[in-house]
Formats: structure tokens, sequence, C-alpha cells
């Protein structure tokens, strides 16, 4: 009877738990959708705008000065990003100044005008840690409920960008560490990013749509695990190169940060020299395909996330090209995210090697998508329910089978420098001394 009222009685605090985390996210979360909302609708407008004003590509280097001196008198330690909203959650300590959420926004956005190469993710996560960040103070939490706090903020902001609030939710939990999560934040965060995205589609904001019109005829399996073997293999081998191609994009953009900042002493000069470089690659290409978000193209063809779902709809090397745009963009102080460029490189790497391999186009295009965000943030659970939240749940087991896979084989790296290693994917060290303890072992005996 005794266990039985103490079982009851936790339930209770579970409630409160619930009720007060419910009202906590409450203010963040519309605040989050809001600023997303018109986020993307300026990012809509700038986008348009550059279409129909070409020149506009020209003046981006000064563009990137701008935006580097910005934030270098007024920016504080925004300038971090989202590598100072994941080193706050890890240990709470100076703060995230709200300045973050319009510097990023006012920051991108001019960056995509004059035709940057940038996605949108990284901006709503640093608006949604810096808002949260700022009601945390407000409500004068300890650090404990503020890292919680912070948490649902990234949840908040990455669901309503994307209009999917419940990859925003894993993501939130997932991107910390390597290969380990604290569930401590689940239901925060899944309240944050639902209310997040309802909000912002409430401003009548809409997320493109994509579609795999591809559906299995022959299939085996257990229970509702139902697959084509041939395209289960495919779908493994192109997970590894999905993988490696996210490791290289990681690595590319450490690297020339860290090069061009170690190299070029006069710090103004680095973003005239990528704003220079992307001009001149514009030229070269032959094409503007490669500026912007990628999601579609002025007249509806050529290199864009859309087409990639095509036959035909991408060149072989557009995936190539879309790395080298956007690793000098954001490696060189413009402002964006990364993740939607990945959603590019992704669905046209899919494209190529479905139309090498024979296999469903649609099908690797979506896999593509979602595998490579997934080795490149080391998120494969998150991207897994990305991919069903934009593309239904048929293909679930290429999904998961894709992330997985492009998981481990984008190494102990990412995009994002604060993450942890929670657990290695592959301690080699620790393999070769087990190795060697078992010989030794044996010649002992």
């Amino acid at each position: 009877m005794i266990k039985r009222w103490a079982q009851s009685f936790d339930q209770y605090y579970i409630f409160i738990y619930i009720v007060k985390w419910f009202f906590y996210i409450l203010p963040v979360s519309v605040v989050v959708g809001s600023l997303v909302a018109f986020f993307l609708w300026l990012l809509d407008l700038a986008t348009v705008t550059r279409w129909n004003n070409g020149w506009l590509l020209y003046f981006l280097p000064f563009v990137g000065v701008a935006i580097v001196a910005l934030y270098k008198f007024k920016g504080k330690n925004a300038d971090a990003g989202n590598n100072l909203v994941m080193e706050e959650i890890h240990k709470i300590g100076g703060g995230i100044p709200f300045r973050m959420a319009p510097f990023v926004l006012f920051s991108t956005v001019i960056t995509h005008l004059f035709g940057g190469s940038a996605g949108r993710e990284g901006t709503a996560v640093q608006i949604g840690g810096s808002v949260a960040q700022f009601f945390g103070n407000k409500m004068r939490l300890n650090g404990e409920d503020l890292r919680i706090l912070l948490m649902t903020g990234i949840a908040a902001g990455f669901g309503a960008v994307f209009g999917t609030p419940i990859a925003g939710a894993i993501f939130a939990l997932e991107v910390l560490a390597i290969g380990r999560i604290k569930y401590d934040a689940l239901l925060p965060c899944f309240f944050a990013a639902v209310l997040a995205n309802i909000v912002c589609t409430m401003y009548g904001i809409e997320h493109t749509h994509y579609q795999i019109n591809f559906h299995e005829q022959a299939s085996i399996g257990y229970f509702i695990l139902k697959f084509d073997p041939k395209i289960l293999l495919w779908v493994t081998i192109s997970a590894v190169i999905f993988g490696v191609t996210s490791y290289l994009f990681s690595e590319l953009s450490h690297n020339i940060k860290r090069i061009a900042h170690k190299y070029i002493k006069w710090k103004y000069a680095i973003p005239m020299i990528g704003g220079g470089v992307i001009i001149i690659l514009t030229s070269i290409a032959g094409t503007t395909d490669y500026l912007g978000l990628g999601v579609s193209t002025e007249s509806g063809v050529g290199n864009s996330i859309v087409n990639a779902f095509k036959p035909g709809g991408v060149d072989t090397y557009s995936w190539l090209w879309k790395i080298i745009f956007t690793v000098v963009t954001l490696s060189t102080g413009f402002k964006g995210g990364e993740v939607t460029p990945l959603f590019f490189i992704g669905a046209a790497l899919g494209n190529v090697i479905a139309q090498f391999a024979g296999m469903p186009i649609d099908l690797f295009a979506a896999l593509g998508f979602i595998a490579l965000f997934a080795g490149a943030t080391n998120t494969p659970l998150a991207c897994t329910l990305m991919g069903v939240e934009l593309f239904g749940g048929e293909h679930v087991i290429y999904f998961a089978m894709a992330c997985f896979i492009a998981y481990y084989f984008s190494g102990n790296s990412g995009i994002y420098t604060s993450q942890q290693i929670g657990v290695h994917k592959a301690d080699l060290e620790h393999h070769l001394n087990t190795k060697k303890d078992i010989k030794g072992g044996e010649s002992d005996r």
C-alpha cells in the first residue's frame, strides 16, 4: 500500500514537472516561431530579389566586410554562432546575448540577397538559443533548468524552420554529444518544437513539399520490415558514399577557415577574398544555381533540391559544386546554416548514384537528403525521423539504413566544433589494445 502511494506521489510530481515546462516553453515557442516565420519570409523575398537583379552578386565581397565588422564591433560573443549555444548547454557560462537573434537574422538574409551559398538552420538555432536565454534570465532559472530551456530553443528553431517538429525535438537532444543522448529534456523539446512549428505556419509560411513516387513491388522480410534486397544493397553502398562526403564537407569547412585566419592577417580581407571567389566560381560554373539556398531555381529548371528528385534534373557534378560554393561562403565570414546546402549536396549525389545504378531516383535523392545531414551533424535518429516527416514512412527501413551507416562513415567529426564526443564510433586504439591483450594471453599459454 505504501509502495503504491509512493508511486502515485511520483506521478503527481511528474505531472507538475510537465505543466511547469509547458508554461516555461510557451513564450519561447511563440517568439521563436514568429521570428522564424519572419526570417523565412525575408529569405524568400531576398531570393526573388537576387533572381531579378543579378548584379547584386558583385557586391558580395563588400557585404562580407560589413558583416564581419558588425560582429566585431557590436556582436560581443555572438560570432561563435551555433557553437556558442552548444557550449552554453554543456556548461552554463557567460550566456548568449539576445542581440544574436537580430544579428544572425539580418546577416543571413543579406548573405542570401547578395548571392552567398548558405542555409537557414544555423540562423533558426541561434534565434532559438538567444530567445531561450532571454526568457531564462527573465524567469531567473537555475543552471539545470536554463540548460534545458536552451535545448528547447534549438528544438523550436529547427522544428519551425523545416516544418519537422519531431525531428527538431530529437535533434536538440542528439546534437550535443556524439553517441550519447540525455532524455531529461525530451518532453520540453517536443512541446517547443511542435508549438513553434504551429506558430510559424499560422503566419502563412509554407514549407517545400517533397514526394517519393516510388513504391515497393516485390518485397521480402518479416512483418512490416519489407524491402528489396537489390535496393538495400545500393542503399548501403550509397550510405557509405554519403558518410564520406559529409566528412569531406566538414573537414573542408574547418580547414579553409583555419588556414584563412592563420595566413591572412587583415581579417577584413577574408570576406573580400571569399566573396570574390564566389563571383569567379559562378563565372566558371556558368550558372547561378549554386548561389543561395538551392531549394529551387528562378526558371524551375536547373540544379536544385526540388529537381534532384527528377530523372536528369541535376548535373553530374552539381553536388561537388555546391560543396565548394558553400564551404567558401561559410568559411570566410558570411552567415547562414549548413543544413540546406547539405540537403542539396545529398539529394544531387543521390540522383547521380541512382542513375548510375538504375535505382529509383526520387528515393535515392531523399536518402542523400537526410543521410548527408546525418553524417555531417552526427544525428542519425533525428534525420531518420525527418525522412518520415518529409517523405512518409513507407521507406523507413531505407531511411534508417542510410542515416545510420552515413553516421558511422562520417567519422568522429562534424560541422559543429563544440559537439562533444560521448562515445567514439570506432575506438581504433581500444580495438588494437584488445587484440594485443588477446595475443599476449595466447602467448602466455
